[in-house]
């Protein structure tokens, strides 16, 4: 089944509900409500763009068109990491975005997007929706007028681009890196200057010189931007960002003033986008790495064990002094580390390795 039959399948069903849940107040007809979303991604960007772009129409089909969210492309509105006080002003409805990238406000909330040597994504949004790391998020969010949603999601990143092999990691010591996230600490930790761009913003700082290297996102995403006509070697595994989560970013005061059926169309199409985005996702990254390697000419590598135990060894390091002086930072990772530590009975009980035979 294509795509559009899939989504408009759920959201008819979805509408059918709503429409018994409004009953005879009829609020679906008597309520019109436009918004405007910035993204921060533009409509065509594999995955973070196009799921924005799914769940804009799935509001509008399940309303009828009654409930509309625009889709404007990153700077249209507000620059594509500034939209956290925008949001919160009340300059736009909302925003299709990442904690992450509020992470200069409280560098906790990196913890609701990736985590470095995280896990899957179900042990990950069981810890964010079931385990408690969603409700301190909301509580820092509601100081600021805000409420959000796990909107997308998607598996393993690739974990830089890069213009010679790296043969040793002491050749990434004062190098000029785009990183994301808590990836960015541990990398800032070995020595690596760092610096948070936009994914527009990165091709044309890799190509002047501003930056040397870059990690971004999935293959699919990565040869969108065209990093391989710059830097042709590819690392792997992501370990800064095994399993991602992004949101959907709302002016509290706003939402809440929607009506129920319309709060609840945002909750249902978010989550439609966490699924489908995540599995759409994994559908199509071999496909692009091969792509990467037979047309591109791009050399994948992958980290040796002991370099990936630095990187651990550093992010272990950051934990400590990141919480030693930010309480917020050890809320995050308190709530965090011990949901693993408790996830770890099951987890462990079920973990098989990929084949038994010789």
């Amino acid at each position: 089944m294509k795509t559009k039959n899939v989504l408009k399948t759920i959201a008819i069903s979805s509408t059918l509900g709503l429409v018994l849940f409004a009953g005879s107040d009829d609020v679906l007809a008597a309520k019109k409500v436009k918004w405007k979303m910035q993204s921060a991604w533009g409509t065509q960007v594999p995955n973070a763009g196009e799921s924005g772009v799914r769940f804009v129409d799935s509001i509008d089909t399940m309303s009828e068109g009654k409930f509309k969210i625009k889709f404007y492309d990153p700077g249209a509105l507000v620059p594509a990491l500034e939209t956290f006080d925008a949001a919160s002003k009340g300059a736009i409805d909302s925003a299709w975005t990442t904690p992450g990238y509020h992470a200069g406000k409280y560098p906790g909330l990196a913890f609701m997007t990736t985590v470095p040597f995280g896990p899957a994504i179900s042990e990950f949004l069981s810890w964010k929706w079931m385990g408690g790391g969603n409700a301190i998020r909301d509580r820092v969010y509601a100081k600021h007028d805000l409420y959000a949603l796990d909107c997308f999601s998607h598996g393993p990143e690739t974990s830089g681009w890069f213009k010679e092999p790296i043969t040793n990691l002491e050749q990434l010591k004062g190098m000029k890196m785009r990183f994301f996230g808590l990836g960015a600490k541990v990398m800032s930790k070995i020595g690596v200057s760092t610096q948070l761009l936009a994914g527009a913003d990165i091709y044309p700082a890799l190509e002047r010189g501003v930056i040397d290297s870059t990690e971004y996102s999935m293959p699919t995403n990565d040869i969108k931007y065209g990093f391989y006509q710059i830097a042709k070697n590819n690392y792997f595994p992501g370990w800064h960002q095994q399993s991602s989560v992004s949101e959907f970013l709302m002016n509290k005061t706003k939402f809440e003033s929607l009506p129920k059926p319309y709060q609840e169309m945002i909750r249902s199409a978010a989550m439609t986008q966490v699924l489908y985005t995540h599995v759409d996702a994994d559908s199509k990254q071999f496909g692009a790495m091969a792509i990467m390697k037979n047309k591109h000419g791009v050399k994948i590598h992958r980290w040796k064990d002991e370099q990936l135990a630095v990187f651990e060894k550093a992010w272990n390091e950051v934990v400590a002094e990141e919480s030693k002086k930010d309480p917020l930072f050890k809320e995050f990772a308190d709530s965090y580390f011990a949901y693993r530590k408790g996830f770890k009975l099951w987890g462990d009980a079920q973990a098989m390795k990929p084949t038994y035979l010789d």
